[in-house]
């Protein structure tokens, strides 16, 4: 006898709605969303090209007691990725090794020529770096020259090779793994989701030898799922397993610096969001490298001291509202330089900068312009070295890596994602680079002459949403019933993001500031619909200017909203989070 397949018809009629919405339809494919298995949704390590290659070289680093660099990068993908191998290299009781992350605002993203030389002189015999590495052709082959063997884990796009974009520019080291170069199934992994493909492939191969219990990856699972859900991939397929494991281990992770800078937060560590993960976490954890040291953030994470892990907590918290003071006195220059350009609305590019703009928070000042005007966005300043270096975001549209790549001579060095991507440019270039980037956008969206290259679907993409919505829903639908049959969703993120609802003709009854320290910067509103049903919605950074129309008490208007079930201090309360009132 066959099994019987489940049924939609099993699960109730509002998540069966936002599960067809989202392209599940039979039951089969509801299951395996709804339920990850890790058995099941985790591809074999060992599809990747060069796993084995990988796995031999750094057993055969361990059992000589061969020095070891673990190169990372320095933001919320790289730093989690280098506390995974830091745990491994623990459980085998390996010693000889070194965390090196390279200073944002000094020497950038990437292998750095110089401190590959200052390794061989120090008798490193192997590099493994973590989400970098598959475009450093120089660098690796120096390190190469120099004796010491190069491991990537990257997930980020090769550079194509000059005949054209069939073939990848690859850098020759020992292994490379990257899903992005090879036959692996799920190409969209993070950085650090690669890296726990790399210790699921080793303890696989030799856990009998170092005899270490069944499973013992699964605690690092907080580390990549951190990652996953940070890094804007799309939470679907092995990510979505990576990202919902991942939040069951960090609800109950061991590690001291993630409980003392989840206490420092006020968040319960046992009912931890998503949001948390994207909002609160991960600004702080980045803050290190924009503000500090990104050693700071490495040591927070990997710390088994209680003490040093209440002093580290404090001092990201401290520098990350720093971080946010420097970004809102951007945005403000950023915002008198748009009113007084007239012309910026036409562009298709949008290039803006200032040599005295830090380098390490242009990435988010580059994220709220894309947000506010859906086009690809370049922000620039100049590091210590008096050296233009910036950072992108994309619309969607266009990968802003394929669009650097057909600008290349205006850049020096440049590498990404197609959404989010870093750059360096000659300074003589840097005043030409929005119409050369103008006219790359124009080409290739010519190109894509398909409907399906700018997106059709409401689910896909960033930004303000207009008026797409998953479901009509009236003011007594917000309840925990619907709630919970919502948070079986979850993670949300990418390629499956939080179901936005409309809620038409409702009366804007009361409307509250609030923040912190009594800033005034969030808006509480209380609404309500002919019925007298009432219900609270938040909207973050945002005043009554916010919104096509300017808010008052009284005005009848239609919300777009989705479900937020907040634990602020340990009470329970069911509110909307707004996502746009027109």
């Amino acid at each position: 006898m066959y099994a019987k397949m489940p049924s939609m018809q099993r699960y109730g009629e509002l998540l069966r709605t936002l599960l067809e919405k989202r392209g599940i339809t039979d039951g089969e494919q509801a299951e395996i969303f709804l339920n990850p298995n890790y058995e099941r949704d985790f591809y074999d390590p060992f599809l990747m090209r060069d796993m084995e290659k990988a796995c031999v070289r750094i057993f055969e680093a361990v059992d000589a007691d061969e020095k070891t660099v673990i190169y990372a990068d320095y933001d919320c993908d790289g730093i989690p990725g280098a506390v995974i191998l830091t745990d491994l290299f623990k459980i085998i009781n390996y010693k000889n090794y070194e965390i090196y992350i390279p200073q944002r605002n000094s020497e950038g993203y990437g292998l750095n020529l110089e401190a590959i030389k200052q390794f061989s002189k120090n008798k490193v015999k192997l590099i493994i770096t973590v989400d970098l590495g598959i475009t450093a052709v120089d660098e690796v082959a120096q390190a190469e020259v120099d004796g010491v063997d190069v491991i990537i884990t990257d997930h980020h796009l090769p550079r194509p090779a000059s005949a054209g974009y069939a073939s990848f520019d690859l850098p020759r080291a020992y292994a490379i793994l990257n899903p992005k170069v090879d036959e692996y199934p799920e190409k969209m992994l993070c950085g650090a989701g690669v890296v726990f493909k790399l210790v699921q492939a080793f303890l696989k191969k030799y856990q009998e030898y170092f005899k270490i219990k069944d499973g013992a990856e699964k605690w690092m699972l907080d580390m990549a799922g951190l990652a996953t859900l940070s890094d804007m991939v799309p939470l679907l397929g092995e990510n979505r397993a990576i990202a919902y494991f991942g939040m069951k281990v960090l609800k109950k992770s061991p590690r001291p610096g993630l409980q003392k800078l989840l206490a420092k937060m006020n968040i319960d560590q046992r009912y931890l969001s998503g949001d948390d993960v994207g909002f609160m976490i991960n600004p702080r954890l980045n803050a290190a490298s924009r503000m500090d040291d990104p050693m700071r953030a490495y040591e927070l994470l990997v710390t088994s001291d209680e003490v040093e892990a209440g002093v580290l907590a404090n001092h990201l918290s401290k520098i990350n509202d720093e971080r946010k003071t420097i970004v809102t006195s951007i945005m403000r220059e950023v915002n008198k330089k748009f009113e007084a350009d007239s012309a910026r609305e036409s562009r298709e590019v949008i290039v803006i900068g200032n040599p005295k703009w830090r380098i390490g928070v242009l990435g988010l000042v580059a994220g709220k312009i894309c947000d506010e005007y859906q086009k690809p966005v370049f922000v620039w300043g100049k590091d210590e070295n008096d050296c233009i270096k910036g950072s992108c975001r994309g619309d969607g549209l266009v990968s802003v890596v394929e669009l650097m790549t057909e600008t290349r001579e205006s850049f020096i060095d440049f590498g990404g994602h197609e959404q989010a991507g870093g750059f360096t440019v000659h300074n003589d270039k840097i005043h030409f680079l929005e119409e050369a980037l103008a006219v790359n956008f124009r080409k290739i969206i010519t190109e894509k002459s398909t409907p399906s290259a700018v997106g059709t679907s409401p689910y896909v993409g960033g930004g303000k949403v207009g008026v797409n919505f998953d479901i009509k829903f009236t003011l007594d639908s917000v309840n925990i019933k619907n709630w919970r049959e919502i948070d079986k969703m979850a993670p949300f993120g990418i390629g499956n993001p939080k179901p936005i609802f409309l809620f038409e003709n409702v009366k804007i009854e009361k409307i509250k500031k609030f923040g912190k320290n009594g800033s005034g910067e969030h808006l509480e509103i209380t609404f309500s619909d002919q019925n007298k049903n009432k219900t609270t919605a938040i909207s973050f950074f945002s005043n009554v200017d916010s919104f096509k129309n300017t808010l008052s008490e009284d005005l009848v208007v239609n919300l777009l909203a989705t479900f937020d079930l907040s634990r602020f201090r340990g009470r329970e309360e069911l509110r909307l989070r707004i996502e746009d009132i027109y």
